[in-house]
């Protein structure tokens, strides 16, 4: 399950370590996260984890100022009640909840955390992967998206990652099938963006990465999957802008709905707004889909 699509992007270890901020909506302790960071630090990467402390998901762009765990302690109780506003896993210092807001969260990461461990900011900043798609519309609540938004208004590229299977799981469970190609898929999208050199992302831009339903007998692998150029929400004849042109498609990317919805194994990305959260211009899809080619596929006709 481990192997296939990551080792097609992975360059050989640099002199220095990519410094990576990674959040969710999900929870500090929620399992996607903690199999994220693992497939991350094993390619290389040098990962700080600093998310919620409870599930926020749906919260989307909310920010508050971090307060006193309650009364029921931190999520799959990973901290016990009257807990601090920021806490660390004793044994895994690298693992922090914020006791607040993803948006919240990965601001902390990336203006203190990385202080620490990096001595300055991260190079780029990742979110998920989310329990559950985050396609079109939603992406304005997803507190996914909402985190990776927040590291591109922090000067840091962001990108967000879904995944289509799974319920809110501890970390302390066994790892499922879904878990693990989530996780190292999302690492292979990672490992692509960081391979095609800085600046990683245009300024103002963030990219949303989906996944289909992973089962014991369907995309339980990560050489099942394709990754396809796809757009958030669906173009308004007449008013949307043309797409960049690619895959025969005329200028009309498809949305990420129907690249997940197509039968198979096909994940989208999306090139967005940071600040608005819709789709970003063809001239900022041309320079990803530049930056991505070597993952990136092709619908079946």
């Amino acid at each position: 399950m481990r192997t296939s699509m990551l080792s097609l992007v992975l360059l050989p270890l640099a002199t220095q370590a990519v410094n990576v901020v990674l959040s969710n909506d999900d929870g500090w302790a929620e399992i996607n996260i903690r199999e994220f960071y693992s497939s991350l630090t094993k390619a290389g990467f040098n990962v700080v984890l600093s998310a919620p402390a409870e599930n926020e998901s749906g919260t989307g762009s909310s920010d508050a100022t971090p307060t006193t765990v309650g009364g029921g302690g931190c999520e799959f109780r990973s901290c016990p009640a009257g807990s601090p506003p920021y806490g660390k896993n004793a044994s895994m210092p690298r693992f922090n909840y914020v006791n607040s807001y993803p948006v919240t969260s990965m601001r902390y990461g990336i203006q203190n955390l990385s202080q620490t461990y990096f001595g300055g900011p991260p190079d780029i900043a990742v979110a998920g992967p989310n329990v559950g798609a985050n396609l079109g519309l939603t992406t304005q609540v997803s507190g996914t998206v909402g985190a990776a938004t927040e590291a591109v208004k922090e000067g840091i590229p962001g990108l967000a990652f879904s995944g289509t299977t799974g319920t809110q799981t501890a970390w302390n469970t066994a790892p499922q099938i879904y878990e693990e190609v989530y996780a190292d898929l999302s690492t292979t999208v990672t490992q692509a963006l960081v391979n095609s050199g800085k600046p990683y992302l245009p300024s103002n831009i963030w990219l949303n990465v989906n996944y289909p339903a992973v089962s014991s007998t369907s995309c339980s692998s990560t050489s099942s999957f394709e990754f396809v150029l796809s757009r958030i929400n669906s173009a308004v004849p007449l008013l949307t802008p043309k797409d960049v042109v690619t895959c025969n498609n005329g200028g009309r990317l498809p949305t990420e709905t129907t690249v997940v919805g197509t039968a198979g194994c096909y994940a989208s990305i999306s090139v967005g707004i940071a600040t608005t959260k819709l789709d970003a211009s063809a001239a900022n899809q041309q320079i990803v889909l530049t930056k991505l080619k070597s993952i990136l596929s092709c619908l079946p006709s």
